[in-house]
């Protein structure tokens, strides 16, 4: 397999690094810094599964060109235009994309850009961060990445993701109905988000603060509901590992906060706005997720006049 991945940032630094030190044949499709940056110290990963400096081969935009069998797609749901632009070269001649945004809007626009037949359904679960000075910060072992056909079909191209994907270390599934997996992902992360970045907190803060356990049980709630709405409903086995997650107290926040901490743009329409519009939608209980996009797009507002 020829797989390109779009970035070396935290997701597609770590997992495509995992691959290519595992010696599959793996580009990163970069920016010209980024290239600079790999050419000089390495493509860097600490993590708790074992550190890494891996001699990357990069590519910038201009220089693509069709050849590639996989693109994995790790960007944020704020630059999706321009990354879609930037891997149209590498879609030509039959190469799938294989996305790892959060949430589920993406697919559409992906479907009518590639054809609904070159799109993979994928999501991963993993703590990762790109440090300033280019390392791709790994803080936990969790690190695992689920993939399949959306149409639950067993194609060549997912057999040759999976005999390369199993060279590596990575925690990794085939899975026999990634939709559902995608679902059961985002009613978790919808409420973490929402909540996190509502009440600019961790978990162990909010559950702290008089009524935050009581806001992530309802916003939890709602989002199970929506996902059961939608045809997905989250199966025991998730619920209880996300009820757990989000009520012990500890550090874990959502990657949203953190970009808001940083003064970064957010995914507050893709993912916060999405599931609002479906609970709307379904008649489900909104309260949380109204009040955390509305937050959401207040600090985008901000943002965007400079008062960030």
């Amino acid at each position: 397999m020829k797989l390109l991945v779009l970035g070396a940032g935290g997701i597609g630094g770590y997992f495509g690094g995992r691959l290519a030190q595992a010696g599959v044949d793996t580009t990163f499709l970069v920016r010209p810094k980024r290239r600079e940056q790999i050419a000089r110290d390495g493509l860097v990963i600490a993590s708790p599964k074992g550190d890494a400096r891996i001699a990357a081969t990069t590519v910038v935009a201009e220089e693509l060109r069709p050849g590639y069998d996989l693109v994995l797609f790790t960007c944020k749901a704020y630059d999706l235009d321009s990354a879609m632009d930037a891997i149209a070269p590498a879609m030509q001649g039959g190469c799938a994309v294989l996305p790892m945004l959060n949430g589920l809007a993406h697919l559409d626009r992906l479907d009518a850009r590639f054809g609904a037949a070159s799109v993979m359904g994928g999501t991963c679960q993993i703590n990762v961060s790109l440090a300033a000075d280019g390392t791709v910060k790994h803080m936990e072992p969790l690190n695992r990445l689920l993939f399949g056909e959306r149409d639950r079909s067993k194609l060549a191209r997912a057999k040759a993701f999976a005999d390369a994907i199993a060279k590596t270390g990575i925690d990794w599934t085939w899975s026999e109905d990634i939709l559902q997996d995608m679902w059961e992902k985002v009613a978790f992360l919808a409420t973490l988000a929402a909540t996190t970045c509502l009440f600019r907190g961790n978990i162990a803060e909010v559950l702290a603060a008089t009524g935050g356990r009581e806001a992530i049980d309802r916003c939890f709630a709602a989002n199970v509901a929506i996902a059961t709405a939608e045809g997905h409903p989250p199966g025991e086995r998730i619920l209880a590992w996300a009820r757990e997650r989000l009520n012990t107290p500890g550090p874990q926040s959502a990657s949203m906060l953190r970009d808001m901490e940083a003064g970064k743009p957010v995914e507050a329409d893709h993912i916060i706005g999405h599931m609002l519009g479906l609970a709307r939608k379904h008649g489900i209980d909104d309260t949380v997720l109204a009040l955390a996009l509305a937050h959401l797009k207040t600090y985008e507002a901000r943002r965007a006049a400079g008062r960030v």
